[in-house]
């Protein structure tokens, strides 16, 4: 499931964190790092589902 995780936060960063945690802190913080750049929210995404 991680691996389905991970692909979509390479899509779209916003998906893989909702799907991971929900909508929270960490999502609307992944909304606005893709808004600046698309790679900050990417590589937030993929922090938050390997750490969890």
């Amino acid at each position: 499931m991680d691996l389905i995780r991970i692909l979509l936060s390479i899509l779209l960063p916003p998906v893989g964190v909702f799907l991971q945690v929900g909508i929270g802190l960490h999502f609307w913080l992944n909304i606005l790092l893709t808004l600046c750049g698309y790679v900050p929210g990417i590589i937030h995404a993929v922090y938050i589902i390997l750490k969890r």
